[in-house]
């Protein structure tokens, strides 16, 4: 029982000590606000670079199920 009771000292010890550093956190303005256009080409273009190869792969799935040379 005393090994179980030192056991939990030391646990309560290494928790007790822990140093959780801060966040440096600043709320500035930003430097140069974007247009409403530029949001919108940049939000377009994230999709289609993400979304568009796996498309394109689900688009044709079925004809890469048919290639010859494969397993049967």
């Amino acid at each position: 029982m005393s090994g179980l009771n030192r056991s939990l000292n030391l646990l309560r010890a290494v928790l007790r000590h822990q140093i959780i550093p801060k966040a440096n956190i600043s709320a500035k303005p930003a430097k140069h606000v974007l247009s409403a256009g530029e949001q919108v080409f940049v939000m377009v273009t994230m999709f289609v670079t993400i979304l568009g190869p796996s498309g394109w792969v689900l688009a044709h799935l079925e004809d890469y199920k048919k290639r010859p040379g494969g397993a049967e």
